[in-house]
């Protein structure tokens, strides 16, 4: 086993860690761990992804429910566009697309400069969610759709999550307070269901039917993320997740930084 590989399922452990830790955000190093420490392409790295970032959320969304935080209906709403997204762009978009979209003189942008240098971009938002200072926003809780949003938001948030491979949980929480009157820890809650619908229908609707899937490196990483939530939800225990957030938020922005270097200047 090679060096790199031996860090990549290191790293699988620590993602799932940090999920234990500070309850979300460790999923999204996935990409870049299958990426630079495992060599797999765009195509497959954000598919993999899309199931370790689904799978992950179904463990923490059930964890939710059962301390009842989880408002199913909302999930739903919410939910059934975000599908149509992801599973649009996994299915259709993303096998379409040509290794090099467009080329200038000898400039080549390709397919994987535009999934990595989005999936970049969408990093910094996400840093920053994490490093704000929580704001207690009061909300009724009587839940009140705004579905002609709601729909839109959905469709947008399963078409980025199919494209970077990521659950996109910074616009989703926002979305559901705004647009439902979703109370924050509700809001938390459902948004890691409908994170672990989206992304794992967008996988088998989508990548299991149009490209080959390596089931046994997939299953592994997978389960050592799952050791690693479980290892973080006990250490959670003795150590303070809010502490910790802010740092892994200063460690997203590196990455995404280290994600534009590597794509666009190396």
């Amino acid at each position: 086993m090679e060096i790199l590989h031996i860090f990549g399922y290191i790293s699988a452990l620590i993602i799932g860690i940090s999920l234990g830790l500070i309850g979300g955000g460790g999923s999204i190093l996935a990409v870049p761990v299958l990426a630079y420490l495992f060599s797999i392409n765009e195509k497959a790295a954000t598919a993999y992804s899309l199931f370790i970032v689904g799978a992950s959320a179904l463990v923490g969304g059930w964890k939710q429910h059962l301390k009842g935080f989880v408002d199913w209906r909302t999930a739903l709403v919410f939910g059934i566009p975000a599908i149509v997204g992801v599973t649009v762009v996994r299915h259709y978009i993303v096998p379409a697309m040509p290794d090099v979209l467009f080329q200038i003189e000898d400039f080549q942008f390709t397919r994987r400069m535009a999934m990595f240098g989005l999936f970049a971009v969408l990093m910094i938002p996400a840093a920053y969610s994490m490093l704000k200072k929580d704001k207690k926003v009061i909300k009724t809780g009587d839940v009140d759709y705004n579905y002609p949003l709601i729909l839109l938001e959905g469709l947008i948030v399963g078409g980025i999550t199919g494209m970077i491979g990521a659950g996109g949980g910074f616009l989703i929480i926002p979305a559901l307070v705004i647009l439902a009157n979703v109370e924050m820890k509700v809001a938390v809650g459902t948004s890691l269901v409908i994170i672990a619908i989206k992304s794992l229908m967008g996988f088998f609707l989508g990548d299991a039917m149009t490209m080959e899937i390596d089931w046994n490196f997939l299953a592994l990483f997978t389960g050592l993320s799952f050791i690693g939530i479980f290892i973080g939800s006990y250490l959670s225990n003795f150590i303070d997740g809010k502490k910790l957030k802010k740092g892994f938020g200063y460690f997203i922005l590196v990455m995404s930084a280290f994600i534009f270097y590597m794509e666009f200047f190396k």
